[in-house]
């Protein structure tokens, strides 16, 4: 077998256990916590499910609690028939509740929010470990600096249409400092809050309001969003500054008498920075000829090296202009970061707040269809897993932030609805009727089978379509979760 196939399938059966591991782990805690309250607060406990349906293997305990592995890997479940008749998802629990003591209001919402507790702390512990061993991150997504503002950008319909950002007088160099009024730290930050957006005009166009400094100056710009790519997210037009590296010099041209070299970063061009890969092609465009003076560094040492342009015939094209002799990439830098685990548990926080909100405002074109299901995070995982072991661990860390919250939403049947439905009868001063629970529980049942299919197909789709762009492995990290491809597990 050859050993590039050999390594294909060990990182395939690497990420596979990871998978594994942390995502059944992240469902396993949750149902922990409930489990470990229940059994603190004196609640009787027939049953402790990892996944739904049919078991796969089952064997009971000796206090009488059924331990069981189910097929449909949606989630997991703690049975507890004095809280809550879930018979529907739970199945029967062969316990008479009428003969077992009833249980007081705190405790349900101890017991209720004891999972979610626990995926915390585990997030906390995972994010403690991070911390010490560090993130990895690519330097040019850390920056606010704008390394180009697109003239122009293809939208999801395939049309060309003017870049929102440089149609609003945004510029390369320009430096973001907030979006909406909300202060960004980093390039992800700022994709983020457009993506996320809900800004529109009077007359129903997307609108988000940048605030950036340029040259000491401080300067707001009204810009209108474009949707973009498959998924139809928001975008502007901007990407980070990069370092830009020389690729190749081509033999007999001027930037091999120049003494230029494969590896050298060029960082100045006549005395402009160079922040994005075709900005010496812009400027070489406009420059007619005239020798230009480069600024590289090579080896840590800052060379400078005066080049004249050279009429040549672009291959593709056919056309001619002036260039060099080089082709060019970016040069993302990978450094590693040590955030604390209280800081890292906020900003996932926000990144879910801000989704679900996203989700839930009519103005912002975040659907359902941009939800992930086990499938999607599955898939992340093996993603991440195929570059750094930390990566996978840092989206485990969003993922339990992320059920954490979701769980206490106020939808029945995830603990938020429990919540929701003790506080009610405590209101009321006796018990919701049975047949309203029950009808209610049902519907939302088949609302949250039902997503969950949609985002499996979704995510299908979505993987189906990536598989089939056929593009090169990357050679950075894989961007981490920006927001819009919220994990959408119903209950874990």
């Amino acid at each position: 077998m050859p050993v590039d196939l050999l390594q294909s399938v060990a990182a395939n059966l690497w990420a596979v256990f990871l998978i594994i591991l942390f995502f059944g782990g992240s469902i396993f805690v949750h149902e922990l916590g409930h489990f470990l309250a229940a059994r603190r607060r004196g609640v009787h406990v027939a049953r402790f499910s990892i996944g739904f349906g049919p078991k796969i293997i089952s064997w009971q305990g000796k206090d009488g609690v059924e331990f069981c592995l189910s097929w449909l890997p949606l989630g997991g479940y703690v049975a507890l028939p004095q809280l809550a008749d879930m018979h529907g998802i739970e199945g029967e629990s062969g316990v008479d509740v009428e003969k077992l003591p009833p249980v007081s209001y705190s405790t349900k919402i101890i017991v209720f929010v004891a999972g979610a507790a626990f995926n915390i702390l585990f997030a906390f512990l995972l994010a403690s470990i991070i911390w010490v061993a560090g993130q990895p991150v690519t330097e040019e997504e850390q920056t606010t600096r704008v390394g180009i503002a697109r003239p122009t950008i293809e939208t999801t319909d395939g049309r060309t249409v003017p870049g929102p950002a440089y149609d609003a007088g945004l510029r390369a160099g320009d430096i973001i400092l907030a979006v909406d009024g909300r202060t960004v730290d980093s390039f992800s930050d700022i994709s983020q809050l457009v993506a996320l957006g809900s800004g529109r005009t009077a007359d129903g166009r997307r609108e988000v309001i940048i605030t950036c400094e340029r040259e000491g100056r401080k300067l707001t710009a009204v810009v209108h969003p474009r949707l973009v790519g498959p998924e139809e997210l928001r975008d502007i037009g901007l990407e980070p500054a990069v370092k830009v590296m020389i690729a190749l010099v081509q033999a007999g041209t001027p930037a091999e008498e120049a003494g230029l070299r494969p590896r050298d970063i060029i960082t100045h061009i006549d005395g402009r920075p160079v922040n994005y890969s075709g900005f010496i092609a812009d400027y070489l465009r406009n420059g007619e000829g005239r020798k230009v003076d480069l600024t590289v560094l090579r080896d840590g040492r800052e060379l400078m090296a005066s080049v004249a342009p050279r009429k040549m015939t672009d291959p593709d094209s056919k056309s001619e202009s002036y260039r060099l002799g080089l082709q060019l990439r970016s040069a993302f830098t990978v450094k590693v970061v040590h955030v604390p685990p209280w800081t890292q548990l906020v900003q996932h926080v926000v990144v879910t707040w801000r989704t679900l909100v996203s989700l839930a405002n009519p103005k912002s074109d975040i659907g359902f269809s941009k939800m992930s299901g086990p499938v999607g995070i599955a898939e992340r995982v093996h993603a991440f897993a195929k570059f750094d072991i930390r990566l996978v661990v840092w989206f485990i860390i969003f993922l339990n932030v992320n059920l954490a919250i979701v769980n206490l939403l106020p939808i029945p049947v995830l603990d938020g609805g429990h919540i929701l439905f003790a506080t009610i009868a405590r209101l009321r001063g006796r018990a919701l009727p049975a047949n309203f629970t029950t009808v209610t529980q049902s519907v939302f049942i088949v609302l949250l089978f039902s997503l969950f299919l949609y985002t499996f197909f979704n995510d299908v789709r979505r993987i189906t379509r990536d598989t089939r762009a056929d593009s090169p492995p990357a050679a950075n990290p894989p961007a981490a979760p920006a927001g819009p491809e919220q994990p959408a597990t119903p209950k874990p």
